[in-house]
C-alpha cells in the first residue's frame, strides 16, 4: 500500500503539487503565448484563472469530483476569453487523474466527459483557432481518456494493496491466536505433569514421614527434580513471549529426545512403564517431535492421577510416512467407554493432533484399562 501511495497525487501534501504547478502555469503561459502571437491577450485576468485553476487542487482530497469540475469551469472561461494554449492543462491532468483515482467512478468518468464536451464547444465558439474538426475532438477526448484510464490503473492498484494488508493483518491476528493456543497447551501440559507428579509425591512424603522416614526422602527428591524441571520449561516457554532471555529457543521446547528422562521420571513417581518402538526411530518434523512428546506426557500424567495402581505402555511406531503414538495402561478403565474425551487435556491433545493434520482417539480399552493413540503424518521426512 505504501508503494502506491508514493505515486498518488492523492498521497502528497497539497502544497507538493500546488505550487509547482502554479508556477509553471503563469511563468510558462507567456512563453506559450509569444509562440502563439497571443502576448497582447495575457492580462492580470489570464494570471488569476492560471492561478485559480492551481489553487482549487488543494481540495482534491476532500473533493475530488467538486475539484475536476471547477477547474473545468475555470479552463472553460480561460479558453473562451481566447488565451494561449498551454500549461493550464497540467492542473486538468492532476483534476481528472485525482478524481477517477479517489472519487466516486460514475461521477468521475462523467464528470470527466460531460464537462470536457462544454469545454470543447467553449473553444470552438470562441476561438477561430481551436480544432473543430471529428478528428481534434476524437484527439482532445482520446486523451482525457488516457488521463481517466491511468487514475484506474491508480485505483485498482491501492484497491489491491488494502485487500492484501486485510488479508495479511487478519492472517497475523490468526496466527496470533493460534500461538497463544500453542503456549496454552505448553503451559497446562507442563504444569499438569510436574504439579501432580508434586502432589502425588508430597502426599505420599506426609503419609511415611512417621513410619518409614527413608522413603520420605525419595519422595522429596521427585519433588525437588519436578520443581526444578518445571521452572525450566516454563522459563523456556515464557521466555518466548518476553525478548528478555536471548537464549530462549525459538521452536517448540520440547521434544522426543526428552522421553526417556520422562518416563524414569515417572518410574521414580511409582508408575511402572515399558517403551516400545517399531520401526527405525529417526527425526520427525519439529511440531511432530513435540505434539508426540506432550501427548505421552499428557496420557502418563493423567494415567498416574486417576487410574489407580497400574503399569503404562508407551509405543512409538515409525511408519514410512507417518508416526504412531500409542499410550496404555491396565487401570479402572471401562469397557466401551466413550473415545471422545471431555476434560481439557484429552482436548488439548486431539488440538495438537488435529493442528497437525493428524488423528487422535482416547478411550476405555476392550480388555480393561485405558488407550491414547495419536497419528502424525510425517511425510517421510529425515
Amino acid at each position: 500500500m505504501n508503494s502506491y501511495r508514493a505515486f498518488s497525487f492523492g498521497a502528497l501534501h497539497p502544497l507538493v503539487i500546488v505550487v509547482p504547478i502554479a508556477v509553471v502555469q503563469v511563468a510558462f503561459t507567456f512563453g506559450a503565448a509569444a509562440g502563439q502571437e497571443l502576448l497582447h491577450r495575457v492580462n492580470a485576468l489570464t494570471i488569476v484563472l492560471a492561478l485559480l485553476s492551481a489553487v482549487a487542487l488543494s481540495w482534491r482530497r476532500r473533493y475530488p469530483i467538486t475539484v475536476l469540475v471547477v477547474v473545468y469551469a475555470l479552463l472553460t472561461t480561460y479558453f473562451a476569453l481566447k488565451n494561449p494554449y498551454g500549461p493550464v492543462f497540467l492542473s486538468l491532468v492532476v483534476a481528472l487523474f485525482n478524481a477517477t483515482a479517489n472519487g466516486r467512478r460514475l461521477y468521475a468518468w462523467t464528470a470527466g466527459y460531460t464537462a470536457a464536451a462544454v469545454m470543447y464547444t467553449a473553444m470552438v465558439t470562441f476561438r477561430d483557432d481551436a480544432p473543430s474538426s471529428w478528428a481534434g475532438a476524437g484527439a482532445i477526448f482520446a486523451w482525457i481518456s488516457l488521463v481517466m484510464g491511468l487514475g484506474e490503473l491508480a485505483r485498482a492498484r491501492r484497491d489491491r494493496a488494502e485487500q492484501a494488508a486485510a488479508a495479511k493483518a487478519e492472517q497475523d491476528k490468526r496466527q496470533a491466536s493460534e500461538e497463544r493456543l500453542r503456549i496454552a497447551r505448553e503451559v497446562h501440559d507442563v504444569l499438569a505433569h510436574h504439579v501432580s507428579l508434586i502432589n502425588v509425591q508430597s502426599g505420599v512424603a506426609l503419609h511415611l514421614i512417621d513410619s518409614q522416614p527413608e522413603q520420605v526422602r525419595e519422595a522429596l527428591t521427585a519433588i525437588k527434580q519436578s520443581s526444578k524441571e518445571v521452572l525450566v520449561e516454563l522459563r523456556n516457554i515464557l521466555g518466548v513471549l518476553r525478548d528478555v532471555d536471548r537464549a530462549a529457543p525459538r521452536h517448540p521446547v520440547a521434544s522426543l529426545d526428552q522421553l526417556d528422562a520422562l518416563l524414569e521420571r515417572m518410574r521414580t513417581a511409582g508408575l511402572p512403564v515399558t517403551l516400545t518402538v517399531e520401526g527405525d526411530r529417526r527425526p520427525v518434523p519439529k511440531g511432530v517431535d513435540a505434539a508426540a512428546l506432550r501427548i505421552v506426557q499428557e496420557s502418563l500424567t493423567n494415567t498416574y492421577r486417576h487410574a489407580g495402581p497400574t503399569s503404562a505402555t508407551v509405543t512409538l511406531s515409525y511408519q514410512p510416512d507417518e508416526l504412531r503414538v500409542q499410550v496404555d495402561d491396565d487401570g479402572r478403565g471401562e469397557p466401551g467407554g466413550s473415545a471422545v474425551g471431555t476434560g481439557s487435556g484429552l482436548t488439548g491433545m486431539r488440538q495438537r493432533a488435529e493442528a497437525l493434520s493428524g488423528t487422535f482417539e482416547a478411550g476405555a480399552r476392550p480388555g480393561g484399562g485405558f488407550r491414547v493413540l495419536a497419528t502424525f503424518p510425517t511425510g517421510g521426512e529425515e
